[in-house]
Parts: structure tokens; sequence; C-alpha cells
């Protein structure tokens, strides 16, 4: 496949939850992060090309907030190559507003390693 990233992706380096915001149904854990986008470890696959109105948990240490909420379309999806049981999910971030933005852009600078997995 050929990769159409524009931003590098960095590995993550906390278990923050990512959650449907309309069911609070957990959707996944982060495993990688990049300002325009991220991968879920997931429990199951989800469909492509769909959009999610999600909620990430966030730490004291991004934000007073203890959530951000956004829309981000699935945009790839494939069976983890290590644990039988996770699923990989890539996300591109659609709509989100400028604090939460903001937001966002610390969670990738506080807990994003600056040298991607692969």
């Amino acid at each position: 496949m050929t990769e159409r990233r524009t931003t590098p992706r960095r590995a993550f380096a906390y278990y923050m939850r990512v959650v449907d915001d309309e069911t609070g149904q957990l959707i996944g854990h982060l495993a990688d992060i990049s300002p325009r986008g991220f991968k879920l470890d997931c429990s199951h696959p989800l469909p492509l090309d769909k959009d999610f109105r999600l909620r990430m948990d966030l730490t004291a240490d991004v934000s007073d907030k203890p959530f951000i909420t956004f829309m981000a379309r699935s945009k790839w999806s494939s069976p983890d190559p290590t644990d039988p049981f996770v699923h990989n999910v890539g996300f591109e971030i659609i709509n989100i507003s400028m604090i939460d933005g903001k937001i966002f852009q610390n969670v990738v600078e506080k807990y994003g390693s600056p040298e991607p997995r692969w």
C-alpha cells in the first residue's frame, strides 16, 4: 500500500482511552498519533470511511479539561501483527474545535515518542 500520510506518526507512550462520544462505548486505545490523525488498538474491526464522534479522555498534565471531542474518519483497518485479539484502525481527524485542537497537539507533544515504532 502506498503511504499517503504527510505528517509522521509517533508511537504513543501512554494507554489513553478513546470512546464513542454518543454511546460511551470504548472504541480503542491510542497506539500512535500525529497532528492530523491516530491509530487505535481496538478489540474488533471497524467499518472503513465511517465518521465517528469521538471523546478522548485526558490527563491533568495536558489539560484542565477531562476530555476532548472531535470527528474522525476511519481510513484503514488491519489485524495487529503481534496480538491476535487486537485490530489496528487508522483515523484522520476531520473536525475539531480550535481549543480541543490545541489540546490534541499537547497530547501529541507530551506522549508521542519522537521516533515511530516501525
